[in-house]
């Protein structure tokens, strides 16, 4: 063997250069030769800081190997940050293993499986297995499971660093949950729900109340489904839903869809798993009309009731078999079956949330104390008009909750005004939690921790609702707004500057309860709580994708400016005004923005006046008075607006057709703003505009690309569709209107789904054959970034 080759459990990392063909010709031959050199470099000096060793080198490929996982991600990560400002991008994937060291390296599928970890990343992009991450004993962002080629199983992924990529190049990925514990029997149910799927069922509706394992059954048969999905298998829990025009927004944010849901899908074989479906259950009749459009979907949905819809399949779900019971508690109790144990689970009707439930108490007693304290509490009942077993569980329920302590059982009840889950810093101020009584709560099974959030199971979350008085539910409603409207404060900063992308990210699981706090300040009379947090957390909302839903928010918060402080008025007007301009509802947004000017408050907006100056500046410039244009953006000047203002007179000059003016305001923009930054994305937009009209297509495409970049990174539909039409126009005057016809409609179908008006309208579409642009339309939102990165890299 090499002697100079570390043994035992080692750290792989695998480099390799994205689009070095490209890079070859871009570059030409000895502008190559001289940033290769200048990679490898860096790659040789990052892995001696490490302690690292050199394996093999295959034309601009790295193989490197480390004693420790920690020194190779930060190897890795040195690397990545070294040739960031150069041309080269390298796509890194580290595994740790205990390969067979040999005279010519290393042995084993430990190689074989970090190479294929590696070819699955982008440029740019870090990328580890769960072993990886584990030693390096540091947090990473989860990309889920996915299956790679040639390779046993699922492989569970993780990123180094926050930034967004586009869809990992694996065979296929998956998002279903990982439950820490075993899967007990169900061995008929499994084969069962398996047997239906492959004679063709593709809506089948897994039914029965609530704790007979729905979910769990539905898991396990996905991902025995895994290898026949290509698209991937995803999950989409709609517990926190309320609101059935909502659903296929969530099932699109599940999929990382930000084009439309079956636009995203389009002919690819994905299965999703749908769960708790019953409390939206008339949203039902969109499923058949999306599995029409999407001829490779399947549906597993969970419900405690029938959707009643043309194509569906049922398959009730059972009690467990009573030995299947008895194996499930003695598998979680740790404890050999006994008679006690099958009584005990007869007496549970063998329903498996039950029995989970009647396990956790085994840590304090045993089978028999435990079925003679449920005996007469199996007496109490639901109404007459329950399903039995649903009289049967909530009978379970309430003993599992009587057992607890009292103050177990007042932060059980407490923790359901969250409609999300939360984090600890939520429970603690919200329902005044601590963390001893939220971790035995999470041992006897009664809340889930995942994710660095506390939640519930939606039966227990039920239950739990119920045990609160209208008067203290009230209270907790007043304070969880309490803390929305404080999170908003804490964000509004971070919303305009280059922290945007990482606020917007934290805040997303959020959502629910953001949903809950603006509703419940409108319900109880209190709409300045509601104008606080639309006025803080209008940026996120509008790149998130809920741009109808915050409009609705804003416009009943401004019917009731009776009732709104001056400083309320001062946010819903901000609120209100931006969220209108990005729908395209300029004139509203004008009124709004105009009275914005009179308030008697501050907004919290950072320089609110100068950018409500250059709003009018670009409304003006959209409705074609240039000179009223100019005078806004004159008086954005005079209010302080720096770079924002360049930006106007950036885009007042393009429209007069003054381009060197235009790219010298731009320039200075952009100079001055902070990349990551909303407007940055927007400066870098323009530019790539300016340079088209002057003809300097390369540079066009050059700005176009990272402006494209900046906005996926925001996760803003509407300013990737404003890039997308730059690239049309780009490919239409190089002799391509197919490809400028794909992009043209992918743009339409993102503003489409995100309610978002484009950023200019003044330049013409080019004329292109209409079925392309159809074929846009039906492009997921990767394959459109794909078709225009593609086109990026032609000029």
């Amino acid at each position: 063997m090499r002697a100079d080759l570390p043994t035992g459990t080692v750290t792989f990392l695998f480099t390799d250069i994205e689009g070095s063909t490209r890079l070859l010709r871009d570059l030409g031959p000895e502008g190559y030769a001289a940033a290769l050199d200048a990679h490898r470099q860096v790659v040789r000096e990052a892995c001696r800081a490490h302690d690292g060793m050199e394996v093999d080198t295959q034309g601009d490929a790295f193989f490197l190997v480390f004693p420790s996982a920690a020194g190779a991600v930060d190897a890795a990560e040195e690397i990545a940050t070294a040739l960031t400002q150069g041309p080269i991008r390298l796509r890194m994937g580290l595994h740790t293993g205990s390969p067979l060291a040999t005279t010519e390296g290393y042995v084993g599928e430990d190689v074989h499986l970090a190479a294929r970890v590696a070819a699955a990343g982008h440029g740019g992009q870090i990328l580890l297995t769960e072993a990886t991450a584990a030693l390096a004993a540091r947090p990473f962002v989860e990309l889920g499971e996915h299956r790679l080629k040639d390779v046993d199983g699922a492989v569970r992924i993780l990123q180094v660093g926050r930034e967004r990529f586009p869809t990992l190049r694996t065979v296929s990925s998956t998002n279903l949950p990982s439950p820490a514990s075993s899967f007990v029997g169900r061995e008929r149910e499994l084969a069962d729900v398996l047997a239906r799927v492959a004679a063709g069922a593709r809506l089948l509706t897994l039914t029965g109340p609530g704790g007979t394992g729905k979910t769990r059954l539905a898991i396990e048969a996905a991902r025995a489904l895994l290898p026949d999905h290509e698209g991937g298998v995803f999950w989409a829990d709609l517990a926190a839903l309320r609101d059935p025009a909502r659903v296929q927004d969530e099932l699109a944010t599940a999929l990382g869809a930000r084009d439309g849901l079956a636009a995203h899908i389009g002919r690819r074989r994905v299965l999703m798993v749908v769960d708790n479906f019953e409390q939206v259950v008339s949203a039902a009749p969109q499923l058949p009309p999306l599995l029409a459009a999407c001829p490779g979907l399947t549906l597993i949905v969970t419900s405690r009731e029938l959707l009643r819809v043309q194509g569906e399949v049922e398959l009730p779900v059972p009690p467990l078999a009573e030995a299947d019971a008895v194996a499930l508690f003695s598998a979680r109790a740790g404890l050999e079956p006994s008679e006690e144990i099958q009584e005990l689970c007869a007496r549970l009707d063998s329903l498996p949330l039950a029995v989970e439930l009647a396990a956790a108490r085994a840590r304090a007693l045993s089978p028999a104390q435990i079925l003679e304290r449920l005996r007469d509490r199996l007496e109490l009942r639901a109404g007459r008009d329950a399903a039995p077993r649903q009289q049967t569980l909530r009978s379970t329920i309430a003993w599992s909750y009587e057992l607890l302590r009292d103050d177990e059982q007042r932060l059980f009840a407490r923790l359901s005004v969250f409609a999300g889950g939360c984090r600890l810093e939520a429970a603690e101020s919200v329902v005044d939690a601590d963390v001893d009584t939220l971790q035995s709560l999470v041992e006897k099974s009664l809340l889930r921790w995942s994710g660095e959030r506390y939640s519930m199971l939606e039966t227990i979350h039920e239950f739990a609702a119920d045990r609160l008085g209208p008067d203290e539910r009230e209270e907790l409603l007043d304070r969880l707004t309490a803390h929305v409207v404080e999170l908003a404060d804490r964000s509004t900063q971070a919303l305009h500057n280059a922290a945007e992308t990482v606020v917007s990210a934290q805040l997303a699981p959020e959502y629910a309860n953001i949903r809950t706090a603006v509703t419940h300040g409108l319900e109880a009379g209190e709409p300045d709580d509601a104008a606080f947090i639309l006025g803080g957390l209008y940026p996120f909302l509008t790149s998130h994708g809920q741009l109808v839903e915050a409009r609705e928010w804003a416009d009943e918060t401004l019917a009731r400016r009776d009732r709104l402080s001056a400083a309320g008025l001062a946010e819903a007007l901000v609120a209100g005004g931006e969220l209108a301009r990005f729908a395209g509802d300029l004139e509203r947004a004008v009124s709004l923005k105009h009275e914005l000017i009179s308030v008697a408050d501050e907004p919290r907006r950072p320089r609110w006046r100068a950018a409500n100056f250059c709003d009018l500046s670009e409304i003006a410039l959209e409705l074609g008075d240039f000179t009223l244009a100019r005078t806004y953006a004159e008086q954005g000047v005079a209010a302080g607006a720096g770079a924002r203002a360049d930006l106007c007179f950036a885009e007042l000059a393009l429209r007069e057709g003054d381009l060197e003016a235009a790219d010298s305001y731009a320039g200075a923009a952009l100079a001055a703003l902070e990349p990551g930054a909303f407007n940055h994305a927007c400066g870098l937009e323009i530019r790539g505009e300016i340079a088209r009209r002057a003809g300097n297509r390369g540079r066009a495409a050059d700005h176009f690309r990272a402006s494209l970049d900046a906005f996926t990174a925001l996760a803003d539909g509407g300013g990737i569709a404003d890039c997308l039409d730059g690239l049309a126009r780009l490919a239409a005057e190089r002799g391509d209107p197919a490809r400028a016809g794909r992009l043209l409609g992918a743009a339409a179908r993102l503003r489409e789904t995100r309610g978002r008006a484009p950023a200019r309208t003044d330049a013409p579409f080019p004329d292109v054959p209409a079925a392309t642009v159809d074929e846009g339309r039906a492009l997921s939102l990767d394959d459109a970034l794909e078709l225009a990165l593609s086109e990026a890299a032609e000029l």
